[in-house]
């Protein structure tokens, strides 16, 4: 524990956010780099690219990283990351995908074998759980953004494929191909 000086205190706790901090933004970085360098650099012409920029930005990453992130792979300096997946069955035979980036995908296999196996469960084949979900896109807008009509006749003018409204707020769902246009469309109506 910290000493009992107040700027010992402040130290140690600023410390822990910070290793926190640090911890989210490298795996931010991690995924930026790797979409930037699978698809084009641009987030405008790759929504993979797009949507980590958005994830970075909501976790308050600064605008110099998620650049240089950028520039890392554009540069060709990378190392090899690349996306898998593993699928199998939890403790109460719960489907369960994992999807990873790795520069080693034998090393990683082996530590997901290994963690289905400590807890429980059992790594399947590809495509032995995934049959069981479907991707989608899902918004959500507060429940202060618009009443229920409101936020619906918006969803679907611009294209969404459904609308839950409840307490906390309003989910919009609608293909995962199409989140940045209806997402954007909402944001002209909705804010």
């Amino acid at each position: 524990m910290a000493g009992h000086s107040q700027f010992k205190n402040i130290m140690h706790r600023k410390g822990a956010k910070d290793a926190k901090r640090a911890k989210i933004f490298t795996k931010l970085a991690r995924e930026i780099t790797v979409a930037a360098k699978l698809g084009m650099p641009d987030p405008a012409h790759n929504p993979r690219l797009r949507a980590a920029i958005i994830a970075a930005k909501s976790e308050s990453m600064p605008k110099d990283n998620i650049e240089r992130a950028i520039n890392k792979a554009v540069g060709g300096d990378t190392e090899n990351f690349e996306q898998t997946r593993y699928e199998g069955y939890g403790p109460g035979k719960v489907a369960v995908i994992v999807e990873a980036l790795t520069d080693n995908r034998h090393r990683t296999a082996a530590e997901m074998r290994a963690l289905f196996n400590k807890n429980g469960g059992n790594m399947g084949e590809a495509n032995s759980v995934a049959f069981n979900f479907q991707r989608i896109g899902l918004i959500h807008y507060p429940a202060s953004a618009g009443g229920e009509y409101e936020i619906m006749e918006a969803a679907i003018n611009a294209g969404a494929d459904d609308v839950s409204s409840g307490e906390k707020g309003n989910d919009i769902y609608c293909g995962p191909d199409e989140l940045h246009a209806v997402q954007k469309k909402l944001e002209e109506v909705l804010g």
